[in-house]
Formats: structure tokens, C-alpha cells, sequence
């Protein structure tokens, strides 16, 4: 696979109309995320169009993106909120649905977004959609996986942030809803999720400093600390069990990884990966 500068990109793979019934571009990160691709593809036949947007795949991605008839944009040494722009700007329908490569769309989700693109659905520029998060073994319907809202379906003129980390459309005033969800599975097991955790503390850091942000004492004691009692007492994770707590826990733990990378001037230049 030729890499390219990572300001170019480079398409590959021709459409699929065959199955295509809904007028939406489907736009997906990846790199290396042979694993979880085809599940995701094989719950978006139905769209007109897919753009897979690959920062250099080593593993079978990029054939198996090519195989499922989306078109491939190679976009090597970049950010995930980059590899969707990139993606974006060469959708040819109006509305956009931005996936992750682990999430799967549901049938409901489908018909909304058949509808909105029927004309259908109260004219917004943007729609949210409810994640349906499982993780050790059962769905997270408490704490802040239990309420979990992402903007993920938009007009074709919008773009995400270049944040290292939780990437975000900008520029948003009118956000509609649309029923239906995404199932979302992001980690194999606890390893896994601790391992990337541990991996996002870094680049989040690096946004922190980029803006000038130092780590102060309070920020590696009482914000972790906040944000278990947050996520556990306040937001109702105790409701999900073991499940409910094991996860508290990792999250107060990427809270004080990050600012302890911030504090001791960890950097991270390696490629942003969902895995």
C-alpha cells in the first residue's frame, strides 16, 4: 500500500450501488481495525455510499473495505477528527453518518435515517444518537455509558475538531434526534480497556498542553476522585453492578494518568488508533 504526505489522500476501491437504498455517505476511521470492520460493514449495505479512511492499516483493513465496496482514503500520520474531514469532503450525498469502526447500527437507526433522508424528519443541521455501550459481558444502561448521546448524523458541510482525542463537529446550533441507536462493544476485555485508557491519557495530554494547560496537585488528587463519585454515585453506575464499579474505577484512573502525563511532559507522536 503506497503512504503518502499526510496532507494527501489517496482513493481507492469503486462504489456499490448494488445494495444501496438510502442516499447517505457512511465515513469510518480506522487503522488496523480488521477485528471489528466487517460486522460494522455488514450492518451498512443499505447505504449509498462508504468511505473508509485508513491512517496505515498493517493488518487485512484495507482489503476488507475494499472487498465490502467502500471507497478507501489512505490518510497516514493524522487525527481521527482529520480522517473524517478527509472523508467528508469527498462524500457525494448531503447527509453525513459518522461510525467508528466498532459500531454497529441498529434497524431502528436505519429507518430513521431512511426517513430523514426521504424528507421525512424536522428539517436540523445535525442529529444526535444514543450509544448502546456493552462491556464485561452486558450493556452499561447506567452511569455516563447509560447516557450516552453522540452527533454523529449531519450535513455534508460540517467537520470535526482536530482534538487528538474526543473529536467533536464544530460549530453546531441546531441538533435534532433521531430514534434508534449504536450498539458500541470498544474494549475485548478489561486489559484491553485499561491498555487504551492508558494510551488516550498521553494524547490527551498533549491537547491540554497545547492550549497552555499545566497539572497542579488538585488536578492529579481531587479530579480523579470527582470523577469516581461522578460516575459511580451521581450518574447511577452502582446500578450496573461489578460492571458499574470496575468502570468508575478505569475512568478515574485515565483522569489521573492524564495529568500525570501532563505533569511530567509524556508525549505521545505515535497515530491516534481507536484500538
Amino acid at each position: 500500500m503506497t503512504v503518502l504526505p499526510a496532507d494527501d489522500v489517496h482513493l481507492s476501491g469503486p462504489p456499490s450501488r448494488t445494495r444501496a437504498t438510502i442516499a447517505i455517505s457512511v465515513v469510518i476511521p480506522t487503522l488496523d481495525e480488521a477485528r471489528n470492520l466487517p460486522a460494522t460493514l455488514d450492518t451498512i449495505r443499505w447505504a449509498d455510499e462508504i468511505i473508509v479512511a485508513d491512517a496505515g492499516s498493517t493488518d487485512s483493513t484495507v482489503q476488507i473495505a475494499e472487498d465490502a465496496g467502500a471507497h478507501v482514503l489512505r490518510v497516514p500520520r493524522t487525527t481521527i477528527g482529520a480522517q473524517r474531514n478527509a472523508a467528508i469532503s469527498i462524500a457525494r450525498n448531503r447527509w453525513i453518518l459518522a461510525l467508528d469502526a466498532d459500531e454497529r447500527v441498529s434497524p431502528e437507526l436505519r429507518n430513521s435515517l431512511a426517513q430523514l433522508c426521504d424528507g421525512h424528519v424536522a428539517e436540523h443541521s445535525a442529529f444526535r444518537v444514543r450509544s448502546q455501550n456493552w462491556h464485561l459481558g452486558r450493556e452499561l444502561r447506567h452511569g455516563p455509558w447509560g447516557r450516552d448521546w453522540k452527533v454523529r448524523v449531519f450535513s455534508r458541510d460540517r467537520r470535526f475538531s482536530d482534538a487528538r482525542v474526543h473529536e467533536n463537529l464544530t460549530s453546531l446550533d441546531d441538533v435534532g434526534v433521531l430514534d434508534g441507536t449504536l450498539l458500541h462493544r470498544p474494549y475485548r476485555d478489561l486489559s484491553h480497556h485499561v491498555m487504551k485508557v492508558a494510551r488516550y491519557a498521553s494524547l490527551a495530554a498533549e491537547d491540554l498542553r497545547s492550549r497552555g494547560r499545566r497539572a497542579t496537585p488538585l488536578d492529579l488528587t481531587v479530579r480523579p476522585f470527582w470523577r469516581f463519585v461522578r460516575d459511580y454515585l451521581i450518574y447511577g453506575g452502582w446500578r450496573d453492578g461489578r460492571a458499574g464499579f470496575i468502570v468508575a474505577a478505569v475512568s478515574a484512573f485515565s483522569v489521573f494518568c492524564k495529568y500525570a502525563c501532563l505533569s511530567i511532559g509524556v508525549r505521545d507522536t505515535g497515530m491516534v488508533t481507536r484500538d
